[in-house]
């Protein structure tokens, strides 16, 4: 027996066949949408069982269990997945880090050298406190992002 049942209002089912129509909208999010539609219950129609859902989608049935559930608890904001506020780690190159890579890729460079090397640039921003380690991988972006070629 099902513990969550997904009945859907007529303006669920309509935002449903919206995002189905859609181009613009994931392959993922639209079979969500017909996973949704398959296990309708609304209007007295039988919904179809948990096994032909899954293999008429080609999901697992935690799937379409997830699905319903979410459905049932959050109503048609569970077929989108939501953006996270933050990134999961903060970048570690701010907008001082890059400042001071560009400042010194842009610097005449050390006596006895004809250009800044990436490692070069890389030693000398940990030297100056700027941060705590960086690699010469990590300058190579940040001076491609900003167009500079210190070589």
């Amino acid at each position: 027996m099902q513990k969550w049942h997904v009945e859907l209002t007529k303006e669920d089912r309509k935002k449903i066949k919206m995002v189905l129509r859609s181009k613009r909208v994931s392959l993922e999010d639209k079979k969500r949408c017909q996973i949704l539609l398959d296990i309708d219950e609304s209007e007295g129609k039988k919904p179809l069982s948990l096994n032909n859902v899954t293999s008429k989608r080609g999901v697992c049935q935690n799937t379409v269990i997830r699905l319903r559930r979410n459905y049932a608890e959050h109503g048609i904001e569970a077929l989108f997945r939501k953006n996270r506020e933050t990134p999961p780690v903060e970048p570690k190159i701010t907008g001082e880090v890059e400042a001071a890579i560009i400042s010194t890729a842009c610097s005449s460079p050390p006596e006895g050298k004809a250009s800044w090397s990436l490692q070069m640039i890389a030693n000398k921003i940990v030297l100056d406190g700027v941060i705590e380690n960086i690699s010469s991988e990590s300058v190579r972006l940040v001076l491609k992002k900003r167009n500079s070629n210190p070589i």
